[in-house]
């Protein structure tokens, strides 16, 4: 068998890499070119504090920080946030991100907690009560009829342009409530893919009360959490949502949907959102 290239950097989100494919069995005889996504390591530290380090795609990252922060209870409000700076390091990259005076003090009260344990694996939260915090119960949302969430899906995967390239990332979109596709962010994880859209959204200062996301994954408890922090009222998922994401979005008033695939759907929970 050749030996297989190292790869070589095309673009911040992808690289490009020489393989070999097998077809109907058979292995086919020279290389070709692939590309392939990246998963960089992404290091957020808040006020000088480290305090996560996640694999993710190295794009959108000043959204990804905002999102991250808002949804993750670091802080409260976007006004919270009074500076990023993106920090490339050979092995990957740090997000240093300057906070209020309050968040920092909340967040060194969360780090001593922590001290002497091990085991975190949870964005740098270990304790039950932090994983299962309470989060305030979303305003109603404006009602949006199923053929536009449907609409919407079909939209958001025609501009999965990462995921067209590598097969690799998942996408989370933000829709209008006539199903209008607005934005789209993308990463190797269904959690950062929706964080970085928070962020997108929270930095145009969209209203969140008037539109819905949709994700290119299954709707995990910690999806329906980081869209009911963020105020969002309808979350539609192309996958299975777990029992705890549909006990959350009841207790958190999000209108949740599953399986939205083609011209099917699931509603799991207010499904007086919806409009048949």
């Amino acid at each position: 068998m050749d030996h297989l290239p190292d790869f070589t950097q095309h673009r911040s989100d992808y690289a490009e890499a020489a393989v070999l494919r097998v077809r109907g069995g058979a292995l086919e005889a020279s290389t070709q070119t692939d590309r392939v996504a990246e998963e960089t390591p992404i290091a957020l530290e808040y006020n000088g504090i480290s305090h996560a380090t996640m694999l993710a795609s190295p794009s959108d990252l000043e959204d990804y920080a905002l999102g991250f922060s808002l949804t993750e209870g670091i802080i409260d409000r976007p006004s919270d946030l009074r500076g990023i700076d993106i920090v490339p390091q050979h092995n990957g990259i740090v997000v240093q991100l300057e906070i209020s005076s309050a968040c920092e003090a909340r967040l060194k009260a969360r780090r001593r907690a922590m001290a002497g344990r091990t085991g975190c694996g949870l964005c740098g939260v270990e304790t039950l009560p932090e994983v299962l915090r309470q989060v305030a119960a979303v305003p109603d949302a404006t009602p949006i009829s199923l053929p536009a969430i449907l609409h919407a899906m079909r939209a958001m995967r025609a501009r999965q342009t990462l995921h067209d390239m590598t097969g690799a990332t998942h996408g989370a979109a933000w829709a209008n409530a006539s199903g209008q596709v607005q934005v789209v962010r993308e990463d190797v994880g269904r959690h950062n893919a929706l964080d970085k859209l928070i962020g997108a959204l929270t930095r145009r200062d969209e209203a969140l009360q008037n539109g819905l996301v949709l994700v290119s994954s299954r709707a995990s408890f910690e999806m329906v959490q980081k869209c009911a922090a963020a105020g969002i009222g309808i979350l539609a998922a192309v996958s299975a949502p777990t029992a705890l994401a549909i006990r959350l979005a009841q207790n958190t008033n999000v209108a949740l949907l599953g399986f939205v695939r083609h011209a099917d759907a699931t509603i799991y929970s207010h499904a007086e959102r919806i409009q048949s």
